[in-house]
């Protein structure tokens, strides 16, 4: 089975505000150690300055098929459109000073693999223990008994939750609305 994971359908049903993300904004980042695609162990609530944390549900992987009814939860569909938009804007977001980071509970293999196919310029780190959803109470769904992170992006500045961007769609228009939030901000 080979799916290009980098293409949307075009009937992807859209997800709606369901006010799970409400608590976020200005909540302090906890003081988690998460290991990351690059080697290194980021202890999210000591980073300083901006930063964007776009968490995922799952990226898919080639010849490997896709949760049954994927495409039919919404905003389950589009991890890696997303990424690569992060990917492809990635100088200017530099430009505009804030570091990307990507977040899924995935484990590392997984992430590693998908960070190495696309080329990504950032880490992506793994929540795998759910460290970083229980400390946040970020919003989750259960697909063929994996219990996934919604798709949400934070922008954190010296710590703290400065905005929410969700419900995101289609996904791929995240780093354009991350992008238009700092030039405005």
């Amino acid at each position: 089975m080979t799916s290009n994971f980098n293409l949307l359908p075009t009937d992807l049903p859209i997800p709606k505000d369901d006010g799970t993300t409400n608590h976020l904004q200005g909540m302090k980042l906890p003081n988690i150690s998460l290991k990351a695609t690059n080697g290194k162990t980021i202890n999210l609530g000591e980073i300083k300055g901006r930063l964007v944390i776009y968490c995922y549900p799952m990226t898919g992987q080639p010849n490997v098929a896709l949760p049954k009814g994927w495409d039919q939860i919404p905003g389950a569909r589009g991890c890696t459109p997303q990424s690569c938009s992060f990917r492809d804007h990635y100088q200017e977001l530099q430009t505009l000073g804030v570091e990307v980071l990507g977040l899924s509970v995935q484990t590392m293999e997984y992430q590693k693999e998908m960070a190495d196919r696309l080329h990504l310029p950032f880490p992506v780190v793994s929540d795998v223990n759910y460290e970083f959803q229980k400390a946040l109470n970020m919003p989750t769904f259960l697909v063929e008994e994996m219990t996934l992170l919604k798709r949400v992006t934070l922008i954190v500045n010296h710590g703290l939750i400065e905005a929410v961007h969700y419900p995101i769609f289609p996904s791929d228009s995240d780093a354009i609305w991350v992008i238009d939030y700092l030039k405005n901000h």
